[in-house]
């Protein structure tokens, strides 16, 4: 059976920096307080003309550059994100219109900061059935605009960003394995409202606004243990070892956790990309933006095993495996 391998990357950043020392004229915090409790410095923040769709599509024509493959190669646009462009259509459609891919269909994802986990398993279903259908996953988030800049809390957490990746069926490489999870009844640990009803008897009572609302340090404890449980049972399920794995590429969250996580399994620092420092948490966009960097600075050879892990709201969590 085939499985989904990589032809291409791509990632867009927005061109605004947002540093600890900007967030201090902003909310009471200080460089010193954010780095100690996330190892964040900087982010980046979206500005006119880099709207979710925009990002999305920069990141995947640089993604189909890599792949040699033309935009009507695609037949199917899956983006991963909670912060689309508009309700409707989805982004995904917006990102087949902006890079003139007339022969995908396309549809989006939401599992949080999982999305991306999730559309890589998706991707890898419809090419099993399908081995030479070509597939253009994003993960793509413009949460600057989703965050209570008055809350000191999340505002310092999350940037904004795009990943991308071009994919098609290999006998020998790709997707290998995959555990995937969600619990809907932690759903109030992290957890964004959506729009006010404009339907009176459906309004929501104490609605907090439209914004990323999180208890930090509940959502602290449960992603260590639920990334922990998925790595080791997906580890056990395919007879591998920490020792097996090339790199781990995790979700960018805080490095506090990522630390945790990678003592809890007995994972080198020196195994592990992180780059949360420069961009804060992207969501959905974190590990595709993460797996760009490091197949452009041709950090991985061809068999080796990668390891994919994340957890998001939802509650949404998961691990991956794919051979290089």
């Amino acid at each position: 059976m085939k499985h989904a391998a990589l032809l291409g990357t791509g990632s867009c950043l927005p061109q605004k920096v947002l540093t600890n020392n900007d967030l201090e004229k902003i909310v009471e915090t200080s460089d010193e307080w954010i780095t100690s409790r996330t190892g964040i410095h900087t982010r980046r923040i979206a500005s006119r003309g880099e709207e979710n769709f925009r990002l999305a599509a920069r990141a995947a024509e640089k993604a189909l550059e890599m792949a040699d493959t033309r935009a009507t190669e695609i037949e199917l646009i899956i983006v991963a994100t909670f912060s689309p462009h508009m309700m409707m259509p989805s982004t995904a459609c917006f990102v087949q219109a902006e890079i003139g891919a007339e022969n995908a269909f396309a549809y989006d994802v939401n599992a949080a900061c999982s999305g991306f986990l999730y559309g890589l398993d998706l991707a890898d279903k419809y090419i099993a059935a399908r081995p030479d259908m070509k597939i253009l996953l994003i993960g793509s988030e413009t949460l600057s605009a989703h965050v209570d800049w008055s809350d000191r809390n999340t505002c310092i957490l999350f940037g904004d960003g795009a990943g991308a990746v071009v994919l098609s069926g290999s006998d020998s490489r790709g997707v290998q394995a995959s555990k995937l999870y969600s619990d809907g009844r932690l759903w109030n640990l992290l957890y964004m409202d959506s729009p006010e009803s404009l339907n009176p008897d459906l309004v929501q009572k104490d609605r907090q606004g439209c914004h990323i609302q999180m208890s930090g340090r509940d959502v602290f404890k449960f992603a260590v243990r639920s990334m922990e449980d998925a790595v080791k049972k997906l580890l056990t399920q395919e007879n591998l070892t920490v020792d097996d794995l090339a790199l781990v590429i995790p979700h960018q969250a805080n490095v506090r956790i990522l630390n945790k996580l990678m003592e809890r399994l007995g994972i080198p620092v020196d195994k592990v990309y992180i780059n949360v420092d420069r961009y804060g948490n992207t969501s959905a966009a974190s590990i595709p933006i993460a797996l760009d960097e490091v197949n452009r600075q041709n950090g991985l050879q061809p068999g080796d095993t990668v390891l994919f892990c994340s957890f998001g709201g939802g509650f949404t969590w998961g691990a991956l495996l794919m051979k290089w």
